[in-house]
C-alpha cells in the first residue's frame, strides 16, 4: 500500500491540475500505516505537493494540507528542517490559515528536536515569520507560533536568536499591530521569562517586561485586568516573585487596591488583584502577605458583602486558597468572630446563590476545612468544627440537601464538603448521629453518573481509612464501608432471577 501511495505522488507531480490524483492519494495516505510511510520516508519526495499549495485553488489546497499532515508524520524532523526549509518559509506567508497551522506543526515538531532545532536558529527569516504569525487574526496561527518560540527560548542558543539580533525588533512591530497582538506578546515574553533567572535577564533587558508593568499601573482600568493576569502568571516561580518585590511592583499592586474605594471603575482590575494576592500569599507566606499588606485581607472581607456576584465568587475564590494550608487557615482565624460572619455569608451563599456560585463557595469550604491527618492538633480541630457550625444552623443537613439537588456538579461539590471533613473525629460523630446519614453514605442508588460515584468513592474511601472510623461508628458500619471500598466505585448489585420451570 506504501507503495501504491508512492506511485500516486510520482503521478501528482508530473499532472498541472492533479485533483482526482490527489483525492486517491488522500484515501491512499489515510490507510497505509505510519510505520510503513517512515519505511519508505527516504523516498517519499514532498516539494510537489507543497508547490501545488501555491495554486490558490481552495479543494487542491485542503487535499495537499491533509496528505502533508499524514506524509510529514513520517519524516525525521531533522529531514523536514534541512530539506523543506523554502517549502516552510512559504507556508509561514500562505493567504490560508490551514497551510500555516500545518507549517507550524511542523516548525513544533522541530524545535522539540535537539538535533533539527539548530536548522531554525540559523534561518534568520523563518524566525522573523514564526514571530510575524502571532500578529495574524487566526488564533490557532498566533498560539502556534508562541509556543514555538517559547520552546526556542528553552536553549542559551535560542533566547540570544530572540532577544540579541533584529528578531526583537520584529517583536516590537508585531505588538504595534493592535492591543490583541500586544497583549500576545507579552503572554509569550512571560512565558519565557517564567522558565529562569538567566531567561528573565532576557525578557527584562529587552524592556518588554518594563512596558508591561507599566501598563500594569496606568490608568486604563482594562489593561490593568489583562496585564495582572500575566503578572500573576510571573508571580507563580520563586525568581519572578523576587524580581517584582525588587522591583516594588506588588507594593504598587496594594496601594492601587488601596484607592480602588475612589475609582468608579474599580471591579474591571480589583478582582484580578485581589486573586494576586491570594496566590502569592499561597506561594509565598500566608502570615507575611497578609501582615505586610493587611488592605488585601480587609478587601477580601469586604467583596463577601458586596451585591455583585462577580466579587462575592472572587473573595469566595481566595478565601479558599488563602485557607488551603494551616498557615492560611491560622491568619483567618486570627481575625475572630468577623471570619465567623464571613463562613455565614458562605453559607447563605452556598444555599441560595445561582449555580456557579454556589460551588465555587462549596470548594472554598472544603478547601478550608480539610486537615491533613499529620496536622489534626487538638487545636485545629476544635477549629474547623467551629467553622463547620458557623456556616449554618445545621450545615450538615444544608449539604446533604445541596447533595440531592438534580445537577451532578452541585452534588460532587457537596460530596467534596464531606469528603474533606470526613477522617476528623467530631464531624464523624456529627454524620453518625445525623439520621439516615450513613445510610446515605453507603446508598449507590443515589449516583447516576461517573463523576458523582467517584466523589462518592472518595468519601467512602476517607471515612474507611480513618483511624477512628470504627470506634465511632461501630464495626459492622466500618466493614460495609470496607466491603464498598473493595467493591470499587462503579459495583453494580447483581439482581437475582428466578427460573420458571416451562419457561422457554
Amino acid at each position: 500500500m506504501a507503495a501504491q501511495a508512492l506511485s500516486l505522488l510520482r503521478e501528482v507531480a508530473r499532472l498541472e491540475a492533479p485533483l482526482e490524483e490527489l483525492r486517491a492519494l488522500q484515501s491512499v495516505v489515510q490507510a497505509v500505516p505510519l510505520s510503513e510511510l517512515r519505511e519508505q520516508a527516504a523516498e517519499l519526495h514532498l516539494a510537489p505537493l507543497f508547490s501545488l499549495l501555491n495554486d490558490n485553488h481552495r479543494e487542491q489546497t485542503a487535499l495537499c494540507v491533509s496528505i502533508l499532515e499524514r506524509l510529514l508524520q513520517a519524516v525525521e524532523p531533522v529531514h523536514v528542517a534541512r530539506n523543506l526549509r523554502v517549502d516552510l518559509q512559504r507556508g509561514l506567508t500562505h493567504p490560508d490559515d490551514t497551510v500555516k497551522i500545518l507549517t507550524l506543526s511542523q516548525v513544533g515538531r522541530i524545535v522539540e528536536n535537539s538535533d533539527a532545532v539548530t536548522e531554525i536558529l540559523n534561518n534568520a527569516e523563518l524566525l522573523k515569520q514564526i514571530v510575524y504569525c502571532i500578529g495574524g487574526e487566526n488564533l490557532s496561527v498566533a498560539k502556534a507560533a508562541i509556543k514555538s518560540l517559547s520552546r526556542i527560548s528553552l536553549t542559551q542558543a535560542g533566547l540570544e536568536a530572540l532577544f540579541e539580533s533584529n528578531l526583537l525588533d520584529d517583536l516590537k512591530n508585531v505588538m504595534k499591530t493592535n492591543d490583541v497582538v500586544r497583549y500576545r506578546v507579552y503572554e509569550l515574553i512571560i512565558e519565557i521569562s517564567s522558565v529562569s533567572p538567566e531567561s528573565l535577564h532576557y525578557c527584562t533587558m529587552s524592556g518588554l517586561v518594563t512596558q508591561l508593568l507599566r501598563e500594569l499601573t496606568g490608568e486604563d482600568v482594562l489593561v490593568r485586568a489583562t496585564c495582572i493576569e500575566m503578572v500573576t502568571s510571573l508571580a507563580y516561580t520563586p525568581h519572578g516573585r523576587q524580581y517584582l518585590a525588587q522591583e516594588g511592583v506588588i507594593d504598587q499592586i496594594s496601594n492601587i487596591i488601596v484607592g480602588a474605594d475612589s475609582d468608579p471603575f474599580f471591579s474591571f482590575y480589583l478582582p484580578g488583584f485581589v486573586k494576586f494576592f491570594g496566590n502569592l500569599a499561597v506561594m509565598d507566606s500566608p502570615q507575611q502577605i497578609c501582615e505586610r499588606y493587611p488592605v488585601f485581607v480587609e478587601k477580601v472581607f469586604e467583596m463577601t458583602e458586596s451585591q455583585d456576584p462577580t466579587m462575592i465568587g472572587v473573595a469566595v475564590d481566595t478565601i479558599g486558597i488563602l485557607g488551603s494550608n494551616v498557615e492560611g487557615k491560622q491568619v483567618l482565624h486570627k481575625t475572630g468572630t468577623r471570619f465567623e460572619g464571613l463562613l455565614m455569608r458562605i453559607g447563605h451563599q452556598a444555599k441560595n446563590a445561582s449555580t456557579e456560585l454556589k460551588i465555587r463557595c462549596l470548594d472554598a469550604v472544603s478547601s478550608l476545612l480539610y486537615l491533613p491527618p499529620e496536622q489534626q492538633t487538638d487545636d485545629l480541630l476544635r477549629m474547623t468544627e467551629s467553622w463547620f457550625s458557623s456556616l449554618s444552623r445545621d450545615p450538615l443537613e444544608l449539604f446533604r440537601g445541596i447533595s440531592n439537588q438534580p445537577f451532578p456538579e452541585l452534588h460532587c461539590a457537596a460530596l467534596k464538603v464531606f469528603t474533606a471533613i470526613a477522617d476528623q473525629p467530631w464531624a464523624q460523630k456529627l454524620m453518625f448521629n445525623s439520621p439516615g446519614f450513613v445510610e446515605y453514605v453507603m446508598d449507590r442508588s443515589v449516583e447516576h453518573d461517573k463523576a458523582s460515584k467517584d466523589a462518592k468513592y472518595e468519601l467512602v474511601k476517607a471515612l474507611a481509612n480513618s483511624k477512628t472510623i470504627a470506634e465511632i461508628f461501630g464495626n459492622p458500619n466500618y466493614l460495609r464501608l470496607r466491603t464498598y471500598l473493595s467493591e470499587g466505585p462503579y459495583y453494580v448489585k447483581p439482581v437475582a432471577t428466578t427460573a420458571v420451570e416451562g419457561a422457554d
